[in-house]
């Protein structure tokens, strides 16, 4: 597998809170993030990629969605995140298919392992995240998503 390496720069962003249950149900905490920034259109200058993050909080157990908001975005009353940015080895996965994420994740943890170069920069508020990376249009046409994973490195 080919991986690419990208960097994230720092951003502000609109949190979800932790979702100790992970509910993305229109009623729980997830579903009801995905409803606010979901409603959001960028301008065109801040449309060139998806700007939500999804991660699992290992310290304190439960899912987090981040938003990067641009300057004068509303942030919804939600709790804020300060990313202090970095760099990522990232795969991409048909969304749903756990399997093939645990194998693609595995590659990427004994890739960033073996290197002279790269070693693992996980630690708090900067996990291993994802993000669908399809277009609504192309997903309702093709049935699926491409989920693109973030898994944070940084130099030796």
């Amino acid at each position: 597998m080919e991986f690419r390496i990208v960097y994230l720069p720092p951003f502000r962003a609109a949190s979800s809170g932790l979702d100790p249950e992970c509910d993305f149900s229109p009623e729980g905490r997830l579903g009801k993030f995905n409803a606010y920034f979901s409603a959001i259109r960028p301008e065109p200058r801040d449309a060139f990629m998806p700007r939500d993050f999804l991660f699992y909080d290992e310290e304190r157990g439960g899912m987090v969605w981040w938003y990067a908001l641009a300057e004068g975005m509303d942030d919804g009353g939600n709790e804020i995140a300060e990313f202090d940015g970095g760099y990522y080895l990232t795969y991409v996965y048909r969304d749903g298919d756990e399997e093939a994420n645990g194998a693609l994740y595995r590659e990427a943890l004994k890739h960033i392992g073996d290197s002279e170069i790269f070693a693992s920069d996980a630690r708090p508020n900067h996990y291993a995240m994802g993000q669908i990376i399809t277009p609504a249009e192309i997903i309702d046409r093709q049935g699926f998503a491409q989920m693109e994973v973030f898994v944070p490195i940084k130099l030796k």
